[in-house]
Formats: structure tokens, sequence, C-alpha cells
């Protein structure tokens, strides 16, 4: 890459605490290679971190003109920096000026750091594994309304995991069948289920339209309140690709009685994340994240650092921090049980969520995070999930989690009812941990023990 400027800084050089920092692994393309012409893999890979740093900030593919009124002068001063290269797996970071970027815009930001690094023929395969904000750039978003904290105290509920279920099938019932369903969930077993969640794909549909549905649900939800002196709460699927009409949704949530509304934020993306959140309807935002996957997923020998990537991706980890910025407050994670070879990483993700200065993984490519005044969110925990696993998620995830459990609800032998009692013993079971094996022996006619006999103990899908 013919550029004028140098974009890879001396072996020992830092950047200060204002820049933003990205975390990044490539793979040598063979054209690269072949057109390197007699140069080593090491500067090859300088080149291809160079030309990350380059693109990704003031640099183009050739020299161009650089005399008076071409901007080289500020290009020179404000240009990105690779560093930390490691050149045994093919990684470095990036540090980029906070004058690069206007600080409360996160797809400008994203435009220019990963908007076109993947398209660069000198590479075969890239994953972006983590960003880094500066303080400027946090305090320019004010983050969850709510938080954990928050949602604690609107539900009135101190400690403890929260549950919830989405309806299955995920498209079948009518509104008002999903406020019979919600009805039953809330006022079964003791009466301290707590939630109702709409699927991603359960928008306004011809037989079960949005306003009916969420007006007949959280009517629901208000009756059962006063029967079981517990609060519930609906996580209502607002999303849509005109923000107009998502903030109508909200403001009907709100004007019956809701707490939540639910955003596909990868579907609907970081401009309606910011924007419902700017917008601000008094509603805590229950982020989904259908899609993920084909941004996210990564089957490579490489994912975790070490190996050969096969394709292109951004981390999860990466995703998390951005929303958490942008002000949900609650993020689907994953579930710790999903797969034990992946080091932990929605133990990772759960952290990323929750704690005030978070710390670099130490077998997770990851740089940490300072978060400042912006609040910790709720890690919420799905796949697969059913009472079986209660005593593992807690023990990994801790009680600031809420545990979503659909078939593993739904699909209790005994029924919905059945269902809601078998989640209402492992949950208390879990809190004071007593063991749920023994406790099933102990008790083999109880609903649990029927739910564990059918599902045993550990996730029976992984997503």
């Amino acid at each position: 890459m013919a550029v004028q400027l140098n974009y890879v800084a001396a072996k020992d050089w830092k950047p200060s605490k204002e820049y933003l920092i990205t975390l990044i692994k490539v793979e040598l393309s063979e054209t690269a290679i072949k057109e390197a012409k007699g140069k080593s893999l090491k500067k090859i890979f300088e080149d291809a971190a160079a030309s990350v740093a380059a693109e990704s900030s003031t640099g183009t593919w050739t020299k161009v003109y650089d005399g008076e009124g071409s901007g080289m002068s500020r290009a020179a001063k404000e240009r990105a920096m690779a560093f930390d290269l490691d050149y045994t797996n093919h990684m470095f970071k990036v540090a980029y000026p906070p004058f690069l970027f206007e600080l409360d815009n996160i797809s400008g930001l994203f435009a220019g750091i990963i908007g076109n690094i993947a398209g660069m023929k000198m590479v075969s395969a890239m994953r972006v594994y983590d960003v880094k904000f500066p303080e400027k750039m946090i305090k320019a978003f004010p983050g969850p309304r709510f938080g954990v904290k928050g949602i604690r105290k609107l539900l009135k509920k101190p400690r403890g995991p929260l549950v919830a279920t989405v309806p299955k099938p995920k498209i079948g019932r009518t509104a008002k069948e999903q406020a019979d369903l919600a009805k039953m969930l809330f006022t079964s077993g003791l009466g301290t289920y707590d939630g109702i969640k709409d699927d991603e794909n359960l928008t306004n549909l011809s037989f079960n339209k949005f306003d009916e549905r969420a007006k007949c649900v959280l009517k629901a939800l208000k009756a059962a309140e006063k029967q079981t002196g517990k609060k519930k709460f609906y996580l209502c699927n607002v999303s849509h690709s005109n923000l107009e009409v998502m903030r109508k949704r909200a403001k009907l949530i709100k004007d019956n009685g809701g707490i939540f509304m639910m955003l596909d934020v990868v579907c609907t993306g970081f401009a309606a994340a910011d924007t419902m959140r700017r917008y601000n309807p008094g509603l805590a935002i229950h982020a989904h994240r259908a899609m993920h996957g084909f941004i996210t997923r990564d089957n490579s020998p490489g994912v975790h650092g070490h190996g050969k990537l096969y394709g292109f991706s951004v981390s999860m980890i990466f995703l998390a921090k951005t929303f958490r910025l942008l002000g949900v407050d609650t993020l689907h994670g994953g579930s710790p049980l999903a797969k034990m070879e992946d080091y932990g990483e929605a133990k990772y993700i759960q952290q990323v969520l929750q704690e005030k200065n978070l710390k670099p993984h130490p077998k997770i490519p990851s740089l940490g995070q300072d978060w400042y005044h912006i609040k910790p969110v709720w890690m919420v925990a799905s796949g697969g999930l059913h009472p079986g696993d209660f005593e593992l998620i807690l023990k990994e995830l801790g009680e600031d989690i809420i545990i979503q459990c659909g078939g593993g609800l739904l699909g209790h032998p005994d029924g919905v009812e059945a269902g809601v009692i078998a989640i209402e013993q492992a949950r208390e079971l879990a809190m004071k941990k007593i063991p749920l094996k023994k406790w099933v022996e102990q008790h083999p006619h109880s609903e649990l023990a029927a739910a564990v006999k059918l599902w045993g103990y550990g996730p029976r899908i992984v997503y």
C-alpha cells in the first residue's frame, strides 16, 4: 500500500487514554504473499496491519497530492497507528485519536474503524475481537436509563434472577391467546413468575396485531399483579424498520402501563438503539440479538486468537460493549452451558455488561473497559434452558440475570402450570444453594423432578 505516512508504531509505543483502541486478527491472503516479491511474512503482516490502520483513518491505497490545502499535515497528526503486533498469531491493536470521530455517533465510528477494512485483498480473513472506548466517548452517551438496580426497583425485587418465557410456537397464538398464556404464567404456582416475551418475528401480524397484543397482555399483567401482589413485566416487541413506528409502539406500551420495550438491536441497527434510548419514553429497553450469528459466529480454529481464521466477523463481546454504551437495559448473551470449549465467553459477556472496571480476559482476546457513569446491564441467558440448568447458571452468572425458558417451561410433560412450578422450585433451590439433584431424589413426584426426568441437566438445544 503506497501511502505517504507510516501507520505502524514503534515497538514500545503506547497510546494515551484518549485514544480509542481496537483488537484485530488477520489472515494474509495468498495474493498478498505472492505479490510481496520476496518480503518476509513479518513484513507482509506489518503491511497488513498498517493498511488496516490507514484504511480506517486517514490513508488511501496510493500516494496522493500532499501540497498546500491537501490536508496531509492534519492526516499525519491524527492518523491511526497499529501497535502491539503479534507476529505469531497475526493479531494487533489499532489506536485512533479522538479527533477522527464524532463522539456521540456509533454509526459514524464503525463506518470508520471497521467499515472497509474487510474488503482489502491483502487479507483472506479477519476478526474484530474488541473495542475500547475512551472516556470522552463514554460520556457522550446517556447509557441505560434503568440498568440492573433500576429494574429491580421497578419490579420490587431486591435480589434473585428474573425468569421469563417466550411463547412457543414462535408464531401461532392470537393476541388474546398470548394474554391468556401470560395470565397462566403469572398466576400459576406461588405467583412469582416474572415475565413474558415476544419472539423476534412476532411484530404486527394479521392474526396478532401489535396494538391489540400489547393492550391484552398488559391488561392480563396488571390483573395478575393485583392477584399475586408481585410485579411482572412484558417484553413487547416494537421492532420495525421505521423509527416513527417504533416510537408510536413504545408510547402505546407506556400508555397501557408497561415498563419494557423489546428491540431487535442487530436487525434494527445502532441508530435505532440510540434513537429509542434518547427518545426515552420511560421504558426499559430489552435488547434481543436476532441475526447476530451472521456477524459474530466463527467456527475457525483461530476464533480465540490461536490458529487460523477462515472468515470475517466481529465478536459478541464487541457488540455487547456497543449496546451497553447505547443504553439498553438487558441484552442476550447466550448460555454459560452452551460450549465448554469457548473459554467461558458467556461469563465474560456478563462481565462486559455488568462490571464497572472491566479487565481483559486471560484467554479470550479482549481489551477491558472503564465504564464511568454507564450502569450495569442485565445479562439474558437463553438457548435450550430448562429447570435442570438453574443451579449451574446461577453459579456461573450470579443473580443479576434473566433466565429465559421457552420450551423449557411450555414443554413440561404435565403442562404449563407445572412448568411454572418447576421453575419456581429450581430458582428457590438455586438461591438457597440446596443441591438440585439431591432435592429431586428426595421429591420424585415434584414438578421439578418431572422436568429433570424429561430434560436432565444441561441445555438440550444450543443457539
